[in-house]
């Protein structure tokens, strides 16, 4: 039998290998607020680099469309370019951008919000709010801190080594699953990030260390919680040294042996009523309101700026008594509850079941009675949906990163006047506000909102009228 013939496709040239130092003019910011400038006629985005800079730089990656790369020296400094505060920002994930002043940081989102309005959605914005700011450091009141233990050499810290592995105790590095070994952390609320020294130590000194995942973290206005994520059972001398942690600190302490529903607290122990004796909670004081949660829950990270954001996007919808209001993607009551403080009936509906169950304990713990929680899957056909049949005179919807496509295409069903999106993402929004615009609501006004301050994270609000 006589053999098939070989086929040998024609080899790619060799590429150069990439200059161990290069310079570079930055021009202005990327959407993720790193440097873009153009080296031999190719974009470069460089991290930790200012526009208006000149700089050296480190190629780290190499695409057909674009290179990537990190700083090595500021030749010619911005004037906005500050000293960061933590020893770790070149490698975390966790800030992006400390190297620059933050009254110049809320700036530069607010332009990424409108060229972005205007790229994907071909809108201008008539009118731009001022920009909602707060104290830009010890701010996030939830956070996830990894834990791993690897073979030393893996990671550049060369701390807390024990029985030939080495504890990696931080956030995510910058584009990467790999850990940033963090010593301290200077966004985290101080209830948290005054313990990161002597729970890496815990953590170290377990038993049980190498069954570890994570510490989820979170602060209310009344306590701090941390949650432990254990693969395998904790033995009882693991159990009493974190028992003696919690008591010694006054943080409350939850173990997570299985998915979010196995998660309970074991410390301060109290008469097991989940609904509210194991919650924390935060207060919206203008609206006289105080929602509980559960340290697992969704939660605005910044409550100062929540404060602000709430009041703002009560006023700009400006629920009257008369009206019916309609709060989707609503989480535990966030909007709904303060907007019910105002309008004579608000429906809440949201994808998480959990959610919306503690969304009604809050309003009952408020003494409301004009607020309906409902959970659906707004990704889906909602017209099935009986809070879907009546109509309302105003909406506010607050989606994940992903934006609301699928159920903004339906609120024209609505009849509402006045719309008021809060985005997480200005390219989803910019998306979405160009379905609004073909329903005939026209963008009146938009801002940004600085909830996650050193981030490149950029939190919106738009407000659209019909007609």
């Amino acid at each position: 039998m006589a053999k098939k013939p070989r086929f040998f496709s024609p080899s790619k040239p060799p590429q150069k290998p990439l200059p161990a130092r290069a310079e570079a003019v930055v021009e202005k910011f990327s959407h993720d607020m790193r440097g873009i400038a153009r080296v031999g006629g190719k974009t470069v985005f460089i991290d930790n680099a200012l526009p208006g800079e000149k700089v050296s730089f480190q190629y780290i990656a190499r695409r057909s469309r674009f290179d990537e790369g990190t700083l090595l020296e500021v030749l010619q400094a911005s004037p906005q370019r500050c000293a960061p505060r933590c020893p770790h920002v070149d490698l975390c994930g966790g800030c992006a951008v400390q190297h620059l002043q933050p009254e110049a940081q809320i700036l530069e989102k607010q332009q990424i919000l409108l060229e972005q309005l205007a790229r994907f959605g071909d809108i201008e914005v008539p009118e731009v709010l001022p920009p909602l700011a707060a104290e830009p450091f010890g701010y996030r009141r939830k956070g996830r801190l990894g834990i791993r233990m690897v073979k030393p050499g893996r990671e550049d810290s060369r701390e807390h080594k024990r029985a030939g592995r080495q504890l990696i105790f931080g956030f995510r590095q910058k584009r990467s699953n790999d850990l940033t070994d963090i010593r301290e952390c200077h966004v985290l609320h101080p209830a948290i990030a005054a313990q990161i020294p002597r729970l890496k130590q815990l953590v170290n000194d377990s038993d049980g260390r190498a069954c570890f995942s994570q510490l989820e973290v979170a602060v209310g206005d009344d306590a701090a919680a941390i949650v432990l994520r254990h693969l395998k059972p904790l033995t009882a001398a693991d159990r009493e040294r974190w028992l003696a942690f919690a008591a010694d600190t006054g943080i409350h302490l939850y173990l997570q042996p299985g998915d979010v529903a196995s998660a309970h607290r074991i410390w301060p122990q109290g008469d097991g009523d989940e609904r509210g004796d194991e919650l924390l909670s935060y207060t919206l004081p203008e609206f006289d309101l105080t929602l509980r949660f559960h340290p697992l829950d969704f939660v605005q990270v910044n409550f100062a700026i929540n404060r602000q954001m709430v009041s703002r996007a009560v006023a700009l919808l400006d629920p009257q008594p008369h009206e019916r209001v309609l709060d989707l993607f609503c989480g535990l009551g966030n909007f709904t509850l303060p907007l019910a403080r105002r309008a004579r009936e608000v429906v809440g509906v949201e994808g998480e079941g959990a959610l919306t169950r503690r969304g009604a304990d809050n309003a009952a713990l408020n003494g409301l009675h004009n607020v309906q929680f409902h959970a659906a899957d707004l990704t889906q056909d909602i017209r099935a949906h009986a809070w879907a049949a009546a109509g309302f005179d105003k909406i506010l919807l607050d989606p994940p990163r992903g934006g609301a496509l699928e159920v903004v295409r339906e609120l024209a069903r609505f009849g509402a006047r006045r719309i008021v999106y809060v985005s997480c993402n200005p390219s989803t929004l910019a998306r979405d506000a160009g379905e609004l615009a073909v329903l005939g609501y026209r963008l009146a006004r938009a801002g940004v909102m600085d909830m996650f301050p050193h981030t490149a994270h950029v939190e919106s609000m738009a407000v659209f009228e019909k007609g």
